[in-house]
């Protein structure tokens, strides 16, 4: 594997001032949930320019795109992700996703006659919530598929992903405004009813176990001061450490939910914005070689930090893992006391520790999957788990 490995570090340093620009760019033109049309473009453009046959929006999904290198019988995927946080631009780092993603599918590339690999790039809109690559699975993206993989930014790093499963629901109220002060008894007050749904999922949390999170904002809540609130809206997530327990928690909340709408005389409408999450499914041996080659180049792990419960965030890389041997570890920007969706993480992703990481984790990643590739026993285990 040295010669390989060799291949793939002189490879990724070729292309690290074109990794890093794309990360920035990336960085600079923030889009959120199918709307990253640009973002899109851009990936799959660097990769056809690097001789991947690429296809655009692919599973009728305006952003999403697959490309192609390579005609070996054991196909791997690089997931590229490249959607914004509303508000917060790039404060999840998707721009060292889909750059580190494009970096290890260019280094694979270099290597893929001897390993005897196809190299696909997977352009999965819409993590932050839409569930991109669940659309994906669903509508064919990922048939044929032996092994699935990214390498997610973080505080540290983190061989191991432990993501909840996620249920991400919208919240509707609806009552009947009216004049607040002369006529406040005619009124039906949606405002009230989502207070009393708050109330009651904070005095619930007390009963639920650590292995879950429900967390949510209102969205709308009013129009004018002196008009009881006709609608209120909200968007809501529950996290739980399985799918089962999530369902199990999602019950109780929509009784919670229930309550302000029994008690207010208002109707209320919740709907899923996307299909759940799953938990994800990890791969020890798998992980242990990632993280092997990352400290082979120099990461460092250190599991007494606190900074590595980044790995507890949700994906629909969850839903993949559950058919395709998948492989998720979070790599360090070295953004001190900064963490995942804050302002100042955002700002953390385009620093000279974001852009080496970008390139150590397309380096470590390519050197992961060849060395799966380059093993038939670590290619029979992988090809027997995937079946989409």
């Amino acid at each position: 594997m040295s010669e390989v490995n060799n291949k793939i570090q002189k490879r990724v340093t070729e292309l690290n001032q074109e990794l890093v620009d794309l990360s920035h760019w990336i960085h600079a033109h923030p889009e959120t949930a199918w709307q990253e049309f640009e973002s899109s473009a851009r990936v799959a453009n660097v990769l056809r320019n690097h001789g991947f046959d690429v296809v655009e929006q692919v599973s009728g999904l305006p952003t999403a795109f697959r490309a192609e290198f390579g005609s070996g019988d054991f196909s791997i995927a690089l997931c590229a992700e490249y959607d914004a946080l509303p508000g917060l631009g790039h404060a999840c780092g998707h721009n060292i996703i889909a750059s580190s993603s494009v970096g290890a599918a260019l280094a694979l590339a270099s290597v893929a006659d001897e390993l005897k690999i196809k190299v696909v790039v997977l352009g999965t809109p819409a993590e932050e919530g839409g569930g991109g690559k669940i659309v994906m699975l669903e509508r064919g993206a990922f048939d044929g598929i032996d092994i699935a993989a990214l390498v997610h930014p973080g505080p540290v790093d983190v061989a191991f992903a432990e993501p909840f499963a996620v249920r991400h629901i919208a919240v509707k109220y609806s009552g009947k405004a009216s004049h607040a002060a002369a006529y406040p008894e005619q009124g039906i007050n949606a405002a009230d009813a989502f207070t009393i749904a708050q109330v009651s999922i904070g005095l619930l949390r007390q009963q639920l176990p650590s292995t879950v999170r429900v967390h949510g904002v209102m969205t709308r809540g009013g129009e004018a001061p002196n008009a009881i609130p006709e609608i209120t809206e909200g968007r809501w997530y529950i996290r739980a450490t399985s799918t089962k327990l999530m369902e199990e928690t999602f019950d109780r909340i929509a009784k919670c939910f229930e309550a302000g709408a029994l008690a207010t005389g208002c109707t209320l409408e919740i709907h899923d914005e996307s299909a759940p999450y799953s938990e994800f499914t990890n791969h020890p041996n798998l992980n242990d070689i990632y993280k092997s080659n990352a400290e082979a180049i120099g990461r460092v792990f250190d599991d007494s930090d606190p900074r590595i419960k980044m790995n507890r965030a949700s994906t629909d890389l969850g839903n993949i893992s559950k058919v395709i041997a998948s492989i998720h570890p979070y790599i360090g920007v070295n953004s001190g006391a900064a963490v995942n969706h804050q302002r100042e993480f955002a700002a953390a992703c385009i620093t000279k520790d974001a852009d080496q990481a970008v390139t150590d984790a397309a380096t470590a990643m390519a050197m992961t999957l060849a060395q799966i590739a380059a093993d038939p026993e670590l290619r029979k285990y992988v090809t027997q788990y995937s079946r989409p």
